[in-house]
């Protein structure tokens, strides 16, 4: 207000010295007029509007007072001069409102064309921002050091953390989090405090809060660069965890595969060392017993050494199909003859739909998913309940289920339970087990450009299915 007066002053100090030069030398008031309206201009492009309104109005009474001392040059007696003042003053107006507003815009200009820099800076900066670490800290730094503010707060709704930079009179822990919670976005003239919902899309990933002369349009900037950012880093995490899973696991096959062959040639030599005193005889029932005992724990080992270099091989991509026409219920009746001794005290049924259903399929490797599934409903059927087989076509495919009563499988555990060596996150259900098997069977079902789901269910029971289609191309891998 105070500097609002000093010009308005100044203003009318230049008028009332230009009328005592028009009165004191007789000049005409065109000439008057035409040194008021230089008062006026640079009043309005330096001042404003109103300064120079104020300033035009003034020359026209200071004028008609210094007039008024010379009766002969009365308004009133020259309808001429009365038009002329009327007309200054309303180009006087008209020009000071014109060059007021391109002094606005000037100046509206200049200012984004800093705010514009510093976005551009921050764009920048940002751009080359650590991933390998949390980015509101980073960020919040970033946005009080570019945009000169007083104060910045940015909490990150996924990390549940607020990051400041600057002198806050208050915590801006609550107020960060009430913004992302409540989504209030707003910009408080008064405090000069600036708030903003931090959106991914359409979903609030965190917010801002800033205090200092910043614009809306900036704030808003901010927040979208700043959700940006959030979503950089977390896939830059994801795609590092990802990748840090893919050398584990191509680590631990390799490991795995290498300690596969190792084991062959013992494996061979103690099945051929425990049949040899099988065939000597001379012994006692206890020896035999034990000699039994060895030759089906060493069958077991290389089962379990076929199982893994199996495995192997299809994640290498190294089978073949040898796909040939394969009778539905003879396969079905060769994987329950060579699991025998585990189904002894089990109740199994085969629910056949067509008893001549054929498929085209590779022989070995179904064999092998047959086997899986029905190995798993083995450990983990309840004692007296029945496990039940069928096989229908259906759709041009043929649909493979093994249903059996036993612990449920959880939800978030029915996406992953075909991944290789994951056991389910419920300690009670677990029984022994590599955490091999399903996922061959998955990746068999694949190169039969099939695939596998599972249902579970209290009442209902847990059931494995196997779509594969009634035909694939040989050599297929």
């Amino acid at each position: 207000m105070l500097l609002f007066t000093l010009e308005c002053a100044l203003g009318i100090v230049a008028v009332v010295m230009v009328a005592a030069l028009a009165h004191w030398f007789g000049w005409l008031l065109p000439v008057a007029l035409l040194l008021y309206l230089l008062i006026v201009l640079p009043t309005a492009l330096l001042c404003g509007f109103w300064q120079a309104a104020i300033v035009s109005l003034s020359a026209v009474v200071v004028h008609a007072l210094f007039i008024a001392r010379q009766p002969e040059l009365r308004l009133a007696e020259d309808p001429a001069n009365t038009v002329m003042l009327l007309a200054f003053v309303l180009v006087a107006l008209v020009v000071s409102r014109l060059s007021a507003r391109v002094t606005g815009h000037a100046r509206e200009a200049e200012s984004w064309g800093g705010q514009m820099h510093d976005l551009y800076e921050f764009t920048r900066r940002t751009l080359k921002m650590n991933l390998h670490m949390e980015p509101g800290p980073q960020l919040a730094e970033l946005v009080h050091e570019i945009f000169s503010l007083e104060a910045v707060a940015v909490f990150d709704a996924d990390l549940h953390d607020v990051y400041q930079s600057g002198n806050w009179s208050v915590d801006p822990q609550e107020m960060a989090q009430n913004v992302y919670y409540f989504e209030t976005s707003d910009d408080d003239a008064e405090t000069g405090i600036g708030r903003r919902v931090v959106r991914l899309g359409t979903v609030p990933v965190g917010s801002l809060v800033v205090r200092g002369e910043t614009s809306p349009l900036t704030n808003n900037a901010i927040a979208s660069l700043i959700a940006i950012t959030f979503d950089r880093y977390r896939a830059f995490a994801n795609e590092s965890r990802i990748e840090t899973e893919r050398r584990t696991e191509q680590l631990r096959a390799t490991v795995l595969d290498s300690l596969a062959h190792a084991y062959k040639t013992p494996l061979t030599a103690i099945r051929a060392a425990s049949s040899g005193l099988s065939e000597m005889g001379h012994l006692s029932p206890g020896q035999a017993e034990l000699v039994a005992l060895i030759d089906e724990q060493a069958g077991l080992l290389g089962e379990l050494t076929t199982r893994l270099l199996t495995t192997g091989r299809l994640d290498a991509g190294e089978i073949t199909i040898h796909a040939e026409p394969v009778g539905v219920g003879p396969l079905i009746d060769e994987v329950l003859a060579s699991l025998k001794d585990r189904l002894a005290s089990m109740k199994v049924e085969v629910d056949l739909e067509d008893e001549d259903l054929v498929l085209d399929c590779d022989r070995e490797l179904m064999n092998m998913l047959l086997t899986q599934y029905i190995d798993n409903a083995c450990k983990y059927s309840i004692y007296g309940t029945t496990i039940t087989i069928r096989a229908v076509r259906a759709n041009a495919e043929v649909l493979f289920s093994v249903h059996s009563f036993g612990p449920v499988i959880p939800m978030a555990d029915r996406e992953r339970i075909f991944d290789r060596y994951y056991r389910s996150s419920d300690h009670s259900n677990r029984a022994s087990g590599t955490g091999i098997g399903l996922s061959v069977a998955k990746r068999v079902a694949l190169i039969h450009s099939g695939y596998v789901w599972v249902t579970s269910d209290d009442e209902e029971g847990t059931t494995f299915f196997a779509a594969i289609p009634d035909s694939v191309q040989k050599g297929r891998t």
